[in-house]
């Protein structure tokens, strides 16, 4: 069976990990992925074969595992949180066209938007939008258009990628935008190391958001004009008050 599963992870964290997904890397005679994202699920791997390659070969990771797949030999890709949000589900199945014998599944896993969100209260009970920013694949100039129309749309923002070492100013750049079109006193909160040891959250105000010493294993959370803070939860109402009866 010529058979590539693209699997989510989740946070890292063992329980976080779906029962799908645990059944697609049992059924997995190869199992591919970042070394990090290996290291995670080392207890799963034992006995198969692994393949893995460092940050920024993607591609390479994507072709290795699509041809141990067209070989015959059952793989699986692994991603954290969930494959399909800033993960391999996207390259591989661009590449899929040069593999069609392969028969591809992507099981779903939980990214960090929603764990991290569980964690803080509920701050995405209405619309939301996921942006990172990372500038490695996309032009910071389309990330600021991105952050401006999703600030002026009222959205709840969950904000990956925050800040790296040659990033260090994107948050406090990300945070002007958006006071551009909402109140520096709109509740903000953040999540660091989502499932893992270590885990921390608090939250805060979008003005003291911007000075805020995050880094890339935090998950940024600016809510819109009706989240509150209800003691230490971060909250965005449905609606469901206003509702006629």
């Amino acid at each position: 069976m010529k058979k590539l599963y693209i699997v989510g992870l989740g946070p890292g964290d063992g329980e976080f990990i779906t029962l799908q997904a645990r059944k697609a890397l049992e059924d997995s005679q190869v199992i591919c992925g970042y070394t990090v994202y290996i290291d995670l699920i080392a207890e799963s791997c034992q006995g198969k074969e692994i393949l893995t390659t460092p940050m920024t070969r993607e591609l390479e990771r994507c072709r290795m595992a699509l041809e141990r797949a067209a070989d015959g030999q059952t793989t699986a890709m692994v991603c954290s949180g969930d494959a399909g949000v800033y993960g391999m589900a996207g390259p591989i199945l661009e590449l899929s066209p040069e593999y069609p014998q392969v028969e591809i599944e992507v099981v779903p896993g939980i990214t960090a938007a929603l764990s991290g969100g569980a964690v803080l209260g509920a701050p995405l009970t209405h619309d939301f939008a996921i942006i990172s920013l990372s500038d490695l694949l996309t032009p910071w100039e389309t990330i600021e258009k991105r952050l401006h129309c999703a600030a002026e749309a009222d959205f709840v923002l969950c904000i990956y990628n925050p800040r790296s070492k040659k990033r260090a100013d994107h948050l406090m750049k990300a945070c002007d935008i958006v006071m551009e079109h909402r109140d520096e006193n709109t509740v903000c909160g953040i999540v660091r190391n989502i499932g893992r040891e270590g885990q921390e959250h608090k939250l805060m105000t979008l003005r003291q958001l911007r000075d805020e010493p995050v880094d890339m294993f935090t998950t940024v959370f600016i809510g819109n004009s009706a989240t509150r803070a209800l003691g230490d939860k971060m909250v965005t109402p449905r609606g469901y008050e206003n509702k006629k009866r």
